[in-house]
Parts: C-alpha cells; structure tokens; sequence
C-alpha cells in the first residue's frame, strides 16, 4: 500500500476562523476598556484603587489574546485526537469482524445429508467442498462388545481372589489381582478401569441391592475381549470369564466394523464417527440406510450475499467518516498524511485482486467484479444482479474471497487486514498521526502552563503597583486632612 510517511510531522491543527479572531479581538479590547474605565474611576473619586476588581481586569485584558489562541489551539488538537482513536478503532474493528466471519467457517460450502437422521455431517472450517457430490450406502453400524454377569451378586460379599487376564483383540493381556479384601463387585470394577485395560467394567444394582457385573469394550471388530480366571474356581473369579466356555456371563452386543459403501467403493471403520473418507467432513452413523443417500456440498449463496452486503454498508460508514475526516476544508485531519493514504487505499480496494489466478479464469477475482463498485466519494454500491448471477455461476471463486488464508495477498479478511496493519502502523500510519497529537497536545500544555505562571507573575506585580499607589493615597489624603484642620484653626483665629 503506498503511504507517505507521517512520522515526521503531526497533522496541522484546523486555524481559528477570521471570525473567532475577530470575536477573539473585540473581547480583548473591551476587557482592556473596561478595567481602564475601572481604574479611572478609582483614581477620580480618590477612594485609592479596588485591587480586588482593577487588577483581575488588567490581567484578563492583558493575556486574553494569548489564552484564547492557546484554548482554540487546544479544542483543535482534542478534536483531532479523538477523531484519529475513532478511524484507527473502526478500521481495526472492521478487520477483526471479517477474520472472525472468514475463520468461522460459515461463509464456507457446508456438507449436507439428504437423511441427516440416518447420516449427520458437520465441516470444518477451511474445508474445499465446492461441487462435492456422494453417494453413500451404510451398510452396518459399528458395535462394540457387551458382556455381563448371569447373576447378581452381594454388594458387600468378595467374588474371589486371584487374578484376571483380561485380553483386547490382538493386544498382550493385561492382569488384574484381587485379594479377599478388595474384590466386593464395585471394587473390582474400580481396579479393572484403574489398570486401563481397554475396557469398561460397571456395576449395575437390582432392585434387590444385589449387583451385575457389566463389561464394555471399544467399538470395531478388532475390539473383542477375553477374560480369563487364573485360579479354577467355579465359584470364585471363574464366574467373571468371558470368551469360549464361560458359563457366569453372557454377551449381548458383539465387537463389529461399520460398513460403508461410497460412489461403489465399500470400506469398514471401526467407529460409527467417520472422518477420513471425505477431507474436511465428520460423518455420524445413526442407522442402515434402506438406500443410497446423497453427500453434498451446498454453497452459503445466502450468506455470502449478506456479507457483501454488509460489507459495503460497514465500508461505507467508515469512509464516510474518513471523508469528513479528511474534508480538505473543514476536516480535523485535512493535513494528516496517513488517513489520506489511507482513504486512496481504501478507494482501490474493490479493484484489488483478492484471488490467485490468471486473467482468463472466468471466475471473480475482485470485488468489483462481484459487481461491487466504487462511486465517487469513495464509498461503495452494489449491482444486484450482477452479484446475484455471480454467486449462482462462481459460487466456489466467491467463497474463495471470503475465506481465512494466510497470505495477506489472498482473500478480503487478509487483504482488509494488510490495509489495518498499515493504517495503524506507528511509523508512517494513524498511530503515528496520534503520537504526534499527543506530543503536540503535551507541548500545549506546557505553553499553557507557562502562561499561567506568567498572568500569576503579572498579577503579583500589579498588585504590588497599586498597593504602592494606594499607600501613597492614603498618605496624601493624611497630610491633606491634616492642612485642612490648620486652615480651620488659622480662619477661626482670626
């Protein structure tokens, strides 16, 4: 993006109106007449001079000019700051909303079941499902092996002692022993599912309070599992085998692969949560499919219609506040460098290539050839049918504009954040132009300051002036009451 550097110099406060200098001059001569009518007033009566009104007139005369100049100054610099924090929090704002929208995965061709009862699908963001079309058959479900106890037995009452083989599928044994103090039916499960064998033991109580013994494998046919007593006692740990020959349990629910058939292709998984057949793609096996169902995926055109829709909306607030920004007349940020880069870039932004791909890809590679166009304010509109028949003809190439990648040459959201990440640099873009303010309004400050001590210097001067005066009055009003006594006695004297 080309900029122009603004690191250098702060943007030029907006000047005073010809017309609050005037207002400002005429003030500051009528504050000059009036404490001078104020102290001609005072000395004519020969009263002695009211510091308490004379001398806060004066001053106010006196620095008038100077303090307006520096509150005018300083209104301009709190306006420019406040309007550089606004442009630099909306366009950041605006990025961060198109990486949210690109990265979760809305604005992305979604899989859809045409029996979501029987087979449920859910995408993950990022995955390429554009025209996708399946056809999948679920043959069987996957199951996992289920074996309990015939009997129930005491809560309380140790089932034996010893020790069980338990064996999954073609993993080595793993051996569990119980002594006659730690073989009740729930402390058995516990060391069972402590030794993490592979499988799940749980009891389950009668409405006796007696309790079965229920064991659960994984599912998939390589799942199945033995156990194995290794002490003979038909009457003690023997009663838990499972496999071949055990007489104490019974099994429900057999070990078994799901069965899938896809475009005539028939694979086994041994779970019924499949991830691996389409990229991108969790199917859930819920039940045999009495026919072939239909994997597709379905392009977001409603979605991605809102969105450019609501891009150009959100786009066009923020120029138009950067137009009024930058408004070469009465903008607060006429002479900022960085928001007029800023504003140029943003101008160029429907004519951006936000796509890869050469020019005689038919497919949309901009947004104006969404039919997104820039007018001449810089703001953007929308032609309708253009975008209606472009989502409908390039629904891929559309949504590839709004996706999350991680090229900031590749797509709106990295584009859009290409353009944040240089507006709000602080070498050349608006966090420079507020450093700048800032420092600027710092320098004021001190000015003011400054000024400040010097109407407190002055004042403290002119207090001492007149003190002096009014001492002097009162001396010579003193030796005047004193001649006049003398004038008295000489005239009655005589």
């Amino acid at each position: 993006m080309t900029t122009v550097s603004s690191s250098t110099s702060s943007p030029t406060p907006t000047p005073t109106s010809s017309t609050s200098t005037s207002k400002t001059g005429n003030g500051t001569q009528a504050a000059t007449k009036t404490a001078a009518q104020q102290l001609f007033n005072s000395l004519q009566t020969g009263s002695g001079i009211d510091l308490s009104t004379v001398v806060p007139s004066l001053i106010e005369a006196q620095f008038a000019a100077k303090t307006a100049a520096l509150k005018a100054k300083a209104d301009t610099l709190t306006a420019q700051i406040s309007v550089v924090s606004s442009i630099k929090s909306a366009i950041t704002d605006f990025s961060a909303a198109l990486a949210s929208l690109a990265s979760g995965g809305t604005l992305a061709t979604q899989a859809t079941s045409s029996d979501p009862s029987t087979l449920s699908v859910t995408t993950a963001a990022g995955a390429k499902l554009a025209g996708m079309s399946k056809s999948i058959s679920i043959n069987a479900l996957a199951s996992a092996q289920v074996s309990s106890t015939k009997d129930a037995y005491s809560k309380t009452a140790s089932l034996g002692t010893g020790s069980l083989s338990i064996k999954v599928g073609s993993k080595d044994a793993v051996s569990v022993s119980f002594g006659a103090d730690d073989s009740t039916p729930d402390q058995l499960a516990a060391k069972i599912n402590a030794a993490n064998t592979g499988i799940k033991a749980s009891v389950i109580t009668d409405a006796s309070g007696n309790a079965f013994l229920s064991f659960t494998g994984a599912s998939g046919k390589d799942n199945s599992f033995t156990i194995t007593a290794t002490e003979g006692d038909t009457a003690g740990l023997a009663r838990l085998n499972v496999g071949s020959g055990a007489s104490g349990t019974v099994t429900s629910s057999s070990a078994a692969n799901a069965s899938i058939t896809m475009d005539g292709v028939t694979v086994e998984r041994a779970s019924n949560t499949v991830n691996d057949l389409v990229p991108g793609v969790t199917m859930t096996l819920s039940a045999v499919s009495t026919k072939p169902l239909s994997l597709t995926g379905t392009a977001p055109t409603a979605a991605l219609s809102t969105v450019v829709a609501n891009f150009v909306s959100t786009f066009n607030d923020n120029m138009s506040a950067l137009n009024k920004a930058i408004d070469p007349i009465t903008g607060e940020l006429r002479s900022d460098p960085a928001a007029r880069s800023l504003a140029q870039t943003m101008r160029t932004l429907t004519t951006t290539k936000l796509v890869p791909g050469d020019d005689v890809d038919l497919g949309p590679k901009t947004l104006a050839d969404l039919g997104v166009k820039t007018e001449k304010d810089g703001t953007l509109s929308i032609d309708q049918t253009r975008l209606a028949k472009t989502l409908s003809d390039f629904p891929g190439s559309v949504e590839k504009m709004f996706q999350a990648s991680g090229d900031n040459l590749i797509g709106l959201s990295a584009r859009m954040n290409s353009v944040q990440l240089s507006a709000t640099s602080s070498v050349y873009g608006l966090t420079a132009s507020y450093n700048n303010l800032n420092e600027a309004q710092k320098d004021l400050s001190d000015q003011q300051s400054r000024l400040s001590d010097n109407r407190d210097r002055a004042s403290d001067a002119l207090t001492a002036r007149f003190s002096a005066m009014n001492n002097r009055v009162s001396a010579y009003k003193s030796v005047q009451s004193f001649m006049d006594q003398q004038v008295k006695m000489w005239t009655k004297s005589s």
